[in-house]
């Protein structure tokens, strides 16, 4: 007959310190580290930079998003030479007011109706130097 094996298990509740195991450091509540007085507003200072770089970069990109930004004043251009002819009636030609969403090509088409609007379009393109269409803009056309 054959006896069996004794099994210990040892726990950490159990088990004796050993020798070779150091000490914890015991932590004092308060002993904390003083800062001094220029560190503590340097710190408030970049952190106040980061939330006005943050709150920038959170405008903008709700801007590119499609949000609505900053009212600003309604820009209209000045009257042109053929603008202030159409104004007054001096006009031989036929005139048009921008509506909003047109483009020159709608423009030209109703400037132009039943021929090409390439040329009207080049030619309006070329006379606003690349100024966009503002509505209630009134444009001539003496073609």
């Amino acid at each position: 007959m054959s006896q069996a094996g004794v099994i210990t298990i040892t726990t950490r509740a159990t088990a004796r310190p050993r020798p070779t195991t150091q000490p914890r450091r015991a932590v004092a509540a308060g002993s904390a580290r003083v800062v001094s007085h220029t560190t503590y507003w340097r710190r408030r200072a970049v952190v106040a930079v980061m939330v006005v770089a943050l709150l920038f970069v959170m405008a903008r990109a709700g801007a590119a998003l499609g949000g609505s930004t900053p009212v600003a004043p309604e820009r209209h251009p000045a009257l042109s030479s053929q603008t202030a002819g159409a104004a007054t009636g001096n006009s031989t030609g036929r005139s048009t007011v921008v509506r909003p969403g047109d483009s020159l090509w709608t423009v030209a088409e109703r400037l132009a109706p039943g021929d090409d609007p390439r040329p009207v379009v080049d030619a309006l393109s070329e006379a606003r130097h690349g100024t966009v269409l503002t509505p209630g803009e009134t444009i001539s056309w003496d073609g």
